[in-house]
């Protein structure tokens, strides 16, 4: 197989669903971390959206967007990850996208400048949570008893869901049952633990800081 290099920075959620790909389908790969603020020249040739992640594959292309990532990843690497089965599969797509959309209003709840937009952002979230755990299959993950795509597409969102819920509450976990054993099961994978930098609390944690908004005044001190 081609020489895999993945360019990412140290927090990017989607990112990380790559890295999970590669992890539990034990692939090798390297990773190269880029600073989005300065990024490097090459970076801007490469990205045509200039955002991570990249997928260098070879010499012979660069692919970019995580579920066309991982989408060549699980078509040219064992395990197949998706359903086997049409109409599961593109259910499985279409909560991918789900779960993009999660990361966008959690993403804007974390730079929210005030309590009322905070809060705003925080309903938002809930609500989609809510339809989620409606929809949820019994544990361990997405699909049941098999590991797919689609856990790979949730697994960062519920791991900084967690974090952030320990610091200011967002949610009840005891009005998501199915939500949190997915979250327990997806959390004890190796491939998830091992998708993060060893200090990703601490800089995920200064990252909100650093943007001053109203979460930032209410996470624990550095």
């Amino acid at each position: 197989m081609e020489q895999l290099e993945l360019v990412s920075f140290k927090l990017c959620p989607f990112v990380q669903r790559s890295v999970i790909a590669l992890r539990y389908k034990a692939v090798p790969f390297t990773l190269t971390h880029i600073d989005l603020d300065h990024p490097p020249a090459w970076f801007g040739e490469i990205s045509p959206f200039g955002k991570v992640p990249l997928l260098k594959v070879g010499d012979r292309a660069v692919l970019f967007e995580s579920a066309v990532i991982n989408e060549y990843l699980d078509e040219t690497t064992p395990p197949r990850l998706h359903p086997e089965d049409p109409v599961q599969r593109a259910l499985n797509r279409a909560w991918i996208e789900f779960a993009s959309a999660c990361l966008a209003d959690l993403y804007q709840l974390t730079v929210a400048p005030d309590q009322a937009r905070f809060e705003e952002c925080r309903q938002a979230l809930g609500a989609k949570l809510r339809r989620l755990e409606q929809s949820l299959d019994p544990a361990p993950y997405f699909n049941g008893d098999r590991f797919s795509l689609a856990d790979t597409a949730f697994a960062p969102l519920l791991m900084r869901l967690e974090l952030l819920n320990q610091a200011q509450p967002l949610y009840d976990p005891a009005q998501f049952p199915r939500l949190e054993a997915w979250n327990d099961a997806l959390m004890a994978l190796p491939a998830v633990k091992e998708s993060v930098i060893h200090d990703f609390v601490k800089v995920y944690f200064d990252h909100i800081r650093s943007r001053g908004g109203y979460l930032a005044a209410h996470l624990p001190q550095a």
